[in-house]
């Protein structure tokens, strides 16, 4: 492929179970990253488990990488992802417009979900033997918006939004050579760039949200994204620092 990512491979599988377990089985035996894109998924998967619908002709890939650094240092790759997928949309669409970056890992084009990211780790005895980054787009497709639950960001797809038409196999490059970029950043100057990038397309930052937790519902104002990932918000008891969430509008 022109201006593939030196040292990184991948492959293309007209179906599997999810990308993301593809990825694990081989991360073993890899001598360097790999992408995995699948015309098909039979059980694709989100956050915390939830079901990835993947209608025919949508995006679903994983990087699996082999991170330097602490667990909580790989754990900022996924606002590298983020961005990367951001400026993939603009150049694959050639529409900047409209997106916008959801904490903690989702893309959003005109206010709608266009894309996901989910993060898994490999190893044992508090090492990381590998990191591997799920990435699930609608390009051409919506889920249905009952399969969701409640107060989710309603699902939109790339070409209801722009009218633009890409295939998986167009779109791979395109993402690839994106992270690629971003996480030459990320290893040469830390997450302070890769922050001040993402904090540019957030959504609704300044304005009201919602973050649940497992214990309970947080709601105030959007104020920024800390050192470490955190969300910080704005409550009428305090500025609350937030883990782990999910956001609602």
């Amino acid at each position: 492929m022109a201006d593939w990512p030196a040292g990184v491979t991948s492959r293309v599988l007209d179906v599997t179970d999810s990308t993301m377990a593809e990825a694990a089985r081989a991360a073993p035996g890899l001598a360097g990253p790999e992408w995995v894109l699948a015309l098909a998924q039979t059980a694709g998967k989100g956050r915390r488990g939830r079901p990835w619908s993947m209608p025919a002709g949508n995006f679903a890939a994983s990087l699996t990488m082999r991170p330097n650094g602490a667990p909580d240092q790989a754990a900022l790759r996924s606002f590298v992802a983020a961005l990367a997928l951001d400026e993939a949309l603009a150049t694959a669409t050639g529409r900047a417009q409209g997106l916008a970056l959801k904490w903690p890992n989702d893309v959003l084009l005109n206010g709608g979900k266009v894309a996901g990211i989910l993060l898994e780790s490999i190893g044992s005895g508090g090492r990381m033997d590998h990191l591997i980054i799920g990435f699930g787009v609608n390009l051409v497709l919506a889920p249905d918006p009952a399969t969701l639950e409640p107060r989710a960001v309603a699902p939109v797809s790339v070409l209801s939004e722009t009218g633009v038409a890409l295939t998986p196999q167009e779109f791979l490059p395109v993402l690839a050579r994106a992270f690629a970029r971003y996480e030459a950043q990320f290893a040469t100057y830390g997450f302070a760039p890769i922050r001040t990038a993402w904090l540019a397309r957030a959504a609704r930052l300044g304005q009201p949200i919602t973050a649940r937790t497992p214990l309970a519902e947080i709601t105030g104002t959007f104020r920024d994204v800390d050192e470490t990932g955190n969300l910080i918000i704005d409550t009428a008891e305090g500025r609350r620092r937030i883990t782990a969430a999910d956001v609602f509008f």
